[in-house]
């Protein structure tokens, strides 16, 4: 039966092009499916792509779907001529983008509906995808899993099951804080033996000589055991160490004129870090019912953390209803999501020329990672086309002036900057 299984991949970029080539190169040739009609010229054994989503699910049993967001992957997989349009009952689709679990349980419920199993797959790392070198990371049922598993392993070297629905991309998400704030930390390394004169290429040398299987990354977490404690008594005999080493680069970076936010972050944090002080515990979101608080929730959700807290409780009918009303009422709905509802907004901004609120409601859509920076440029393009380009000037001062304080804030990687 596993030989039997006919796979597809929706999606020819790094990954999913990647992902086509290994299945070639196992002797499972998929169908598959690219916006590019010339998506496959390039990929080795690779047949040229057929002309919708909906194709690849009739000449499928496993399709991956490797797309770049949400709005994309629901389009391929529950649009006009989407997957689920000429799904059969036993057709399995495979996330391979990385999206918010909402997303996921959305997507997943939409093809249960269908009768359609749905796995959710982060993969790592991406430039091994044509070599049969990534980690299958997944969420969904067992018997999902698989049925799935023979094409899984034939583009993936190892496949872990984490758990069911959203568990592999909670999982995926979390090995990516792993490895960019092992970038950051880095780069303030780099940062501090600069400026004391040393070669970078030498703190690279002692990193390789020192620990080349990088186990260094992963002692705190092979310190704690299966429930995730750390034994207080080896917390305690690292607290000095750890505290005394921080100490020394806050001086170090003191000295030179260096900032190292992440040290500072680090060593504020450490006994959090070593599970000696208590973090703190998780806020819930509050009960519609209780209409104010949930209100300053939601404003918070559309604008970022801490926002509500800029809201005078004057009491007076204006805020109240914005608040209660508004916020509470409106942006809590389910029919839009806070997306949907944030770009009517700024259309609606930009037809009064307000830079400043502009800015607040571009900050809320960079904050909440719905729209880039390079989105929010081509919705003041498109904007301006209706509301005049003297308004759209206004428009495109306030969303510069968010993109700005976020790259400040939140410098953009290289890849982002692309």
């Amino acid at each position: 039966m596993s030989d039997t299984l006919r796979a597809g991949v929706v999606g020819l970029g790094a990954i999913g092009g990647g992902v086509a080539v290994s299945l070639v190169r196992s002797g499972r040739v998929p169908a598959v499916y690219d916006v590019r009609p010339e998506a496959a010229a390039d990929l080795a054994g690779v047949p040229d792509p057929l002309g919708s989503p909906a194709e690849v699910a009739k000449a499928a049993d496993v399709v991956m779907v490797a797309v770049v967001n949400a709005d994309q992957a629901r389009e391929v997989i529950g649009g006009e001529n989407g997957l689920l349009s000429a799904a059969r009952p036993d057709l399995t689709i495979v996330l391979l983008a990385t999206v918010a679990l909402p997303v996921v349980h959305e997507l997943a419920a939409l093809s249960a509906e269908h009768g359609v199993g749905f796995l959710d797959c982060g993969v790592t790392p991406g430039y091994k995808a044509a070599e049969h070198g990534m980690v299958a990371i997944l969420g969904g049922e067992q018997t999902t899993v698989d049925k799935a598993l023979p094409v899984l392993a034939d583009w993936a070297k190892k496949v872990v099951h984490c758990g069911p629905s959203g568990a592999g991309m909670a999982t995926k998400i979390a090995r990516n804080v792993v490895t960019y704030g092992s970038w950051r930390a880095v780069a303030e390394a780099v940062a501090l033996v600069r400026a004391a004169g040393v070669d970078a290429a030498r703190l690279a040398e002692v990193i390789d000589a020192a620990d080349p299987e990088g186990d260094t990354l992963l002692t705190l977490l092979r310190m704690q055991d299966a429930d995730g404690v750390l034994p207080e008594a080896r917390a305690l005999q690292t607290e000095p160490l750890m505290t005394k080493d921080l100490d020394a680069a806050r001086d170090l970076a003191a000295a030179l004129g260096v900032q190292a936010p992440l040290v500072d972050v680090v060593r504020t944090q450490a006994r959090r870090t070593l599970q000696l002080d208590p973090e703190p515990a998780p806020v819930p979101a509050p009960a519609k019912d209780d209409v104010h608080a949930y209100g300053l929730h939601m404003m918070d959700r559309a604008y970022g953390p801490g926002f509500s807290t800029t809201v005078r409780d004057s009491g007076d009918p204006f805020s109240s209803q914005t608040v209660d009303y508004l916020f509470a009422q409106v942006w809590g709905r389910d029919g839009l999501s806070v997306r949907d509802r944030r770009l009517l907004t700024l259309g609606v901004a930009a037809t009064v020329g307000r830079p400043e609120l502009v800015r607040i409601i571009a900050n809320g859509a960079l904050v909440n990672g719905e729209l880039t920076a390079d989105q929010l440029r081509e919705s003041v393009l498109h904007l301006a086309l209706y509301t005049g380009w003297c308004k759209a000037t206004a428009t495109h001062t306030g969303v510069t002036a968010a993109i700005d304080a976020h790259d400040a804030a939140c410098p953009p990687t290289s890849q982002e900057q692309k």
